[in-house]
C-alpha cells in the first residue's frame, strides 16, 4: 500500500508498522495518547482526559463540561490526531465547528500543531504530516480531509458526508441549533462519532438540553469534570480557584461557570448578563487575532479615579466599539494620574474623567493642561432615557450602566469588543439594578457592592465612562 510521506526505501516495513498501529489503535484512543505522544518530564494525561477520549470509542456521541482550565482543547485535539490517523487509507472526514471562528483559528488548530509535533512518528509508522498535509486550519491526507467550519455553514457540516466521520463542537455552549441539527443524518449510519467540549453558561441551548438530559438527547454520553478533578489532575491551581470565589462570589453565575463548571443563569436583576459580555470577548479575541484592535483611532478614555483603597482605572477605546485595553494603577496621587491620563491622550480622543473626590482635582489640572476632558459625576440628574423611552434614570450612574447594557445586547445593540479581563468580567456581571417609583431605573449602592464583593469595580466604572457619549461624540445630558 502506497502512502503519502512514507520513505521509499523502507516502504514496505513502514507500511506494516503504520497498519499495525492503526490495527492496535483504531479503538483505543486513550491508548494512543498514553503511548504514542512524547510527553514532557512529570506530564501526562489526565484521568478524565482519557476517560473522554475512550468514551468517544464507547459512545459514539460525548459532551463534555467543566470549568477553565482543564484541557478541554487538548482532548479534542488528540481525538483528531487519533482518528485521522487511524482511518488514513479509509473513506475519512473530521469536521469541527466553535461558537466563534477564532476558537478554531487561534486554539483549537494551533493545539493540534502542538501536540502533532510531540507524536512518536516511527512507532506510528509514517512521516510526520509535511506542509501539504498539515493545512493552516485543517489536515489533508489521501483519503480524507479535516476542516474548519464557522457556525453559520451549517451546509458544509450537513454536506460532510464519509464512512468515518468525526465531528468537534468547541465551546459550545452557544453553538446555534441549526450548526447541531445539520449533522444528524451522519449518525444514522456509518461511523459517525461526535465531541462536544465547552465551558457551560446559562441554562438554555442545546449544550444545555443535552446535559439536561432533554428528551431526544439521551444518546449523547455526558461528563461533568468538576473543579476538584481538574485540581486533582493539576490542572487547575487551587489557589485561582480560591481567588476568584473571593473576586466574583460563589453564587455568582461567573464562578459557577468558569470555576464549578455548572450551568448558571444571572440573578434578574444583574444589569449585564455574563453570555452578552462573552460574546463581547469573542469580538476581542478575532480582533486580536486579525491584528486589528487598533484599527481605528482612539475616541475615549474613561477613567475612574481611585480613592483611598481603590484603584486607578484608565480603560481606553478605539473606535465606536472597541475597548483595547485596561491599565490599572495604585497609590497614585492627584499628579500622577494627570500624568497617566496625558500618556493615554497621546492617543488622541477625549477623556471622562470621575470627578468625585480627588477626581475633581485631576480633572482640574488635565482642563489646564489644555486636553480634551469631560467630567463624570455619578449622583448627579440625567434627562437620558433608555431605548424604548419609557424609562428614565436615578442618577449618570445609573444611565451610564444602562446605556453599555443596550450596547451590549446582541438583538439590538453594537459589535462592542471587550478584552476577556477576569476583574473586569466579574465587575461588568456584579452590579444590580432595581426599579423606583415613576418608571425609574437605580443601581445598588457602591457601598453594597464593596460589601459584596470586597471591592469596587474600578474596571466596570471605567469601561462604562469610555462609552459615555454617543458615536457623534456629544456627551449624555
Amino acid at each position: 500500500m502506497k502512502r503519502r510521506g512514507l520513505p521509499l526505501p523502507h516502504q514496505q516495513t513502514q507500511v506494516d508498522v503504520y497498519e499495525r498501529f492503526q490495527k492496535r489503535y483504531w479503538a483505543d484512543p486513550a491508548g494512543f495518547v498514553a503511548n504514542c505522544i512524547n510527553w514532557p518530564s512529570g506530564q501526562s494525561p489526565a484521568p478524565y482526559q482519557l476517560e473522554v477520549l475512550q468514551m468517544l470509542v464507547d459512545h459514539r456521541r460525548v459532551s463534555v463540561r467543566g470549568p477553565h482550565g482543564l484541557g478541554k482543547t487538548t482532548v479534542a485535539a488528540m481525538s483528531i490526531l487519533w482518528f485521522a490517523l487511524t482511518r488514513d487509507g479509509r473513506d475519512w472526514k473530521i469536521a469541527t465547528t466553535a461558537s466563534a471562528w477564532v476558537q478554531l483559528a487561534s486554539y483549537l488548530w494551533p493545539e493540534v500543531f502542538k501536540w502533532m509535533r510531540r507524536l512518536k512518528w516511527t512507532s506510528i509508522g509514517r512521516a510526520p504530516f509535511n506542509h501539504r498535509e498539515a493545512l493552516q486550519r485543517g489536515l489533508k491526507l489521501d483519503t480524507g480531509l479535516a476542516l474548519s467550519l464557522a457556525p453559520a455553514d451549517c451546509n458544509r457540516m450537513e454536506g460532510a458526508h464519509a464512512a468515518h466521520l468525526l465531528y468537534i463542537f468547541d465551546e459550545a455552549k452557544i453553538i446555534p441549533p441549526a450548526t447541531w441539527d445539520a449533522t444528524e443524518g451522519a449518525f444514522s449510519t456509518g461511523d459517525a462519532m461526535g465531541l462536544a467540549i465547552s465551558t457551560p453558561g446559562e441554562p438554555s441551548g442545546r449544550f444545555y438540553d443535552i446535559h439536561a438530559r432533554r428528551p431526544g438527547y439521551e444518546d449523547w454520553q455526558v461528563i461533568h469534570v468538576t473543579k476538584d478533578d481538574a485540581i486533582s489532575a493539576g490542572m487547575m491551581n487551587p489557589e485561582w480557584a480560591e481567588q476568584r470565589k473571593l473576586q466574583w462570589g460563589e453564587g455568582s453565575a461567573v464562578y459557577q461557570n468558569r470555576v464549578e463548571g455548572e450551568f448558571a443563569a444571572q440573578s434578574a436583576d444583574g444589569v449585564i448578563p455574563l453570555a452578552w459580555v462573552e460574546l463581547a470577548n469573542q469580538r476581542w479575541l478575532q480582533l486580536q487575532a486579525d491584528r486589528k484592535l487598533e484599527a481605528e483611532d482612539q475616541e475615549m478614555v474613561g477613567v475612574d479615579v481611585g480613592r483611598t483603597g481603590d484603584k486607578t482605572v484608565i480603560a481606553r477605546r478605539f473606535g465606536k466599539h472597541v475597548i483595547v485595553d485596561l491599565r490599572r494603577f495604585g497609590n497614585l496621587s492627584t499628579m500622577q494620574t494627570v500624568a497617566q491620563v496625558q500618556a493615554a491622550l497621546t492617543h488622541g480622543g477625549k477623556a471622562t474623567v470621575d470627578v468625585i473626590g480627588i477626581g475633581a482635582g485631576v480633572f482640574d489640572r488635565l482642563r489646564e493642561l489644555g486636553l480634551d476632558v469631560a467630567p463624570f459625576g455619578a449622583g448627579e440628574r440625567t434627562s437620558k432615557r433608555d431605548r424604548s423611552g419609557e424609562w428614565g434614570f436615578e442618577n449618570k450612574r445609573a444611565a451610564s450602566w444602562w446605556n453599555l447594557r443596550e450596547l451590549l445586547d446582541p438583538e439590538l445593540g453594537e459589535p462592542i469588543a471587550l478584552p476577556p479581563d477576569d476583574m473586569l468580567t466579574g465587575d461588568l456581571v456584579a452590579v444590580r439594578w432595581r426599579e423606583k417609583s415613576g418608571n425609574v431605573i437605580g443601581l445598588e449602592s457602591k457601598d453594597a457592592i464593596k460589601a459584596r464583593l470586597q471591592r469596587s469595580p474600578d474596571d466596570g466604572d471605567a469601561v462604562v465612562m469610555a462609552f459615555w457619549k454617543d458615536y457623534r461624540g456629544i456627551p449624555f445630558g
